[in-house]
């Protein structure tokens, strides 16, 4: 099969195309023909060996396609089954094994293509604004990257909840893009002090969370915008990690708080991934939520997806097609 395989970590060139042996499922594992895999930052990471990962291995986390094969023990799922999922390694190929207990049915309506692209990235925003801080009606919140795949998905839902919307954004044309999906203000944080702006469309008084998720060069921003006992979520770092930081700030700021979630610990039951995943594909399917899927390339165009995601050249959804 052709796939993309990591032998060191380094820059994008390190995505190499390979031909490999196609893989067998084991025991509750399903073999999938994949026709869309997810380009997401963790990608990145890994390639980057900022996460370790033992070498060599083929990235990707993501996917949607057809089951065409079964390992024993696999019988909740069929031969024929569109399926998608996230999570499990090594997407980047023609040709996946992942655990049937991972594999959520593609619903009618939806391609696998939409699917691929709404996995991590729409149950990233789930957790984010129903579980790690619960957006409630009425609240202003701020979110970073807002023209990024979890970005508008995140605006969205934000917006579903009843929130006031703060968007960060670098450019003019991706300001657009995040008030189409419902932004009420956008910042371009590359001409405007963020931070005191959201201390003017507040009057002062800051936002009661942040959802952050490029890291070095927001972080300190970020803690200015909240009010006494507010929470930075910081669930991404696309600008380089968080340098160490001195706690007490937390109190002196006003009994802050800081969280370093992963979707992984929000999904880690077979209910609350049935129940993310399936409230995101529903949501998708009838309209609620709005994905962008302008950003497509081959499989052996790897390396040029992750150049383009680094280099904040694409909006929405990245995907590699098989």
């Amino acid at each position: 099969m052709r796939a993309i395989q990591i032998t060191q970590t380094g820059g994008a060139e390190v995505l190499v195309p390979r031909e490999l042996p196609t893989p067998t499922p084991g025991p509750g594992e399903a073999l999938v023909q994949i026709e869309a895999c997810g380009v997401n930052f963790i990608d990145i990471y890994l390639r980057e060996g900022r996460y370790a990962s033992p070498l060599p291995f083929i990235p990707g986390q993501e996917a949607a396609g057809v089951v065409l094969a079964l390992g024993p023990d696999a019988a909740s799922v069929k031969v024929g089954d569109r399926v998608a999922w996230c999570g499990v390694p090594g997407t980047y190929a023609q040709f996946a094994v992942a655990p049937v207990a991972r594999l959520i049915a593609v619903p009618d309506g939806i391609t696998t293509r939409q699917a691929a692209a709404a996995m991590l990235q729409g149950m990233t925003a789930h957790y984010l604004s129903h579980s790690t801080y619960a957006i409630q009606n009425g609240d202003a919140v701020l979110i970073h990257a807002g023209a990024g795949g979890v970005g508008l998905l995140l605006i969205q839902m934000a917006k579903r909840q009843g929130a006031r919307v703060f968007a960060t954004v670098s450019t003019d044309e991706k300001a657009a893009l995040a008030r189409a999906a419902g932004a009420d203000e956008t910042i371009i944080y590359t001409r405007e002090d963020f931070a005191a702006r959201v201390r003017e469309f507040t009057g002062g008084a800051g936002v009661p969370v942040v959802y952050d998720s490029v890291g070095k060069t927001t972080f300190d921003g970020s803690i200015a915008c909240l009010h006494p006992r507010g929470i930075l979520v910081l669930y991404g770092a696309s600008s380089g990690a968080v340098p160490p930081f001195d706690l007490i700030q937390l109190s002196t700021r006003g009994s802050l708080y800081v969280t370093r979630p992963t979707l992984k610990d929000y999904t880690a039951t077979r209910e609350e991934l049935e129940r993310r995943a399936g409230d995101v594909l529903r949501w998708v399917a009838d309209g609620r939520l709005k994905l962008r899927l302008e950003h497509s390339y081959p499989l052996a165009d790897a390396a040029q997806a992750h150049r383009d995601l680094e280099g904040r050249k694409t909006t929405g959804k990245a995907l590699l097609i098989p």
